[in-house]
């Protein structure tokens, strides 16, 4: 018997960074780009092999954790180690993270842009 499915936004991340989400290790996430809105709750990190650089890149991940993301700042090189990163520029967006639950059993996802749309 089937469990119920439901549908969530998911941010794609290149491996190991969605694992080091999921273990607390990453507080923040740098993109170049902002949501459309905020709070993001109950966004499902997908963690995928490659970067995903054209809007129709997509391949198959694994759903690691499930974060909120309640507020988006400048990222300051200051934040660097927050970020889990090894350079800093300007012109970057933080996202910081919350409430991260890790999802035990991995579920095989679609990776792919931006903010999308999943069923887990």
């Amino acid at each position: 018997m089937d469990k119920c499915k439901r549908t969530y936004q998911a941010l794609s991340i290149v491996e190991p960074f969605g694992r080091f989400i999921a273990e607390g290790q990453k507080k923040m996430e740098i993109r170049s780009w902002q949501p459309e809105s905020l709070p993001l709750k109950d966004l499902v990190i997908v963690e995928n092999k490659n970067y995903l650089t054209q809007d129709d890149d997509e391949e198959i991940g694994r759903a690691v954790a499930i974060i909120d993301i309640e507020s988006i700042h400048p990222w300051t090189e200051s934040e660097l180690a927050l970020a889990m990163a090894s350079y800093w520029e300007k012109g970057y967006w933080a996202w910081v993270i919350s409430n991260v639950r890790p999802i035990e059993k991995l579920i095989e996802v679609p990776a792919k842009q931006k903010i999308y749309a999943i069923d887990i």
